[in-house]
């Protein structure tokens, strides 16, 4: 039986308390937050051990894995602190506010033979998965541009800030939403975005960080595309995550629910003709033992545990491939402020 413990009981720390109380083979052997209003309905709902304090959480009940759901600023003491104790750390995304401390994590993981994942969720959806294996087998033929959106109702007029629009703590549009479709075109290009230009972080709302963000990327192949992210956008009721990839052979557009194939040719191989093709996601995602908000959130956390349990480590979501998405964040908001600075002028 693995024994976690989770810090951080806000929206998504509550979803993966829900998800490890159904998984087979897991134990939460205890919570830790510091909100007193949580505290008290936590304990009259449930007989999980509560903490205030996430370090003497970890020394008393020594877990095997620690859950990291709190805001970015708090990620790298915490995640370091479990590392430190022995523990394989699960942390929800973004992994760090720096390329220095991210680069620490991912090395002291390594260093202790301990399991690390990040919370990228869209990796485990099955639309997203089946767009990754047509566009590695060259269905579209030569791949040559991609677009990557995502859109949703965050911050809808001027108001007092939460941790996520503040800059030294969530860091905005570009850490919170923007992370979701950079880290997804790594994955599902099988390649790492290295570069970037005319990047445009503009507040619509927010006073210190960006509520939407556009720009150019290139890929370590070669490979150029897109970028719009928007979590200002009423037009949709929850956010929505999409990526187009263009070949000379055909087109692949994914979001959650769907994904469309053009080919230009039959490839019966594939079970494809020629013109638009469709598959959904009801016939590309595994069963899971318990689902909430979505299966990807249940096969996300079964993976961290079955590699903690077995050793059969699914490293899609590595410390190492979200230190690759912080990089490129970083070096997008260094373009933006380059191109600020140089319109101030």
């Amino acid at each position: 039986m693995i024994k976690a413990a989770l810090i951080g009981l806000g929206k998504m720390g509550i979803s993966h308390a829900a998800i490890l109380g159904g998984l087979p083979g897991v134990e939460l052997a205890a919570v830790c937050d510091t909100d007193s209003l949580i505290r008290s309905g936590f304990e009259k709902l449930t007989r999980i051990p509560f903490y205030s304090d996430y370090k003497k959480m970890i020394e008393e009940v020594r877990p095997d894995c620690v859950y990291v759901i709190t805001p970015t600023r708090l990620h790298f003491d915490m995640v370091m602190y479990a590392l430190e104790k022995g523990c394989h750390v699960f942390c929800e995304k973004p992994f760090a506010l720096t390329i220095e401390q991210g680069e620490q994590m991912a090395a002291l993981a390594k260093s202790k033979g301990l399991v690390g994942q990040v919370g990228y969720h869209n990796r485990y959806i099955g639309t997203f998965n089946e767009m990754k294996r047509l566009l590695a087998a060259g269905v579209i033929g030569r791949p040559f541009y991609f677009m990557g959106e995502a859109y949703g109702p965050v911050i809808l007029k001027k108001k007092g800030g939460t941790w996520r629009s503040e800059k030294g703590s969530g860091g905005g549009c570009i850490e919170d939403y923007a992370a979701h479709v950079l880290n997804l075109i790594n994955y599902v290009t099988g390649s790492t975005l290295v570069d970037c230009a005319g990047v445009q972080m503009p507040g619509i709302f927010s006073g210190e960080v960006d509520d939407a963000t556009y720009g150019s990327l290139r890929l370590e192949n070669g490979m150029c595309g897109q970028i719009s992210v928007n979590w200002s956008d009423d037009t949709v009721r929850k956010m929505t995550t999409s990526v187009k990839i263009a070949g000379d052979g055909g087109k692949l557009e994914a979001d959650a629910t769907t994904l469309k194939i053009y080919v230009r040719e039959d490839k019966p191989e594939y079970g494809l003709e020629k013109g638009w093709n469709f598959r959904y996601i009801t016939g590309l995602t595994p069963q899971v033992d318990f689902n909430l908000r979505g299966e990807e959130y249940t096969l996300e956390d079964a993976a961290f545990i079955k590699g903690i349990a077995t050793g059969e480590v699914d490293g899609r979501n590595s410390f190492e491939s979200a230190l690759q998405t912080d990089i490129i964040i970083h070096k997008m908001i260094a373009d933006w402020e380059s191109n600020f600075k140089a319109a101030k002028v």
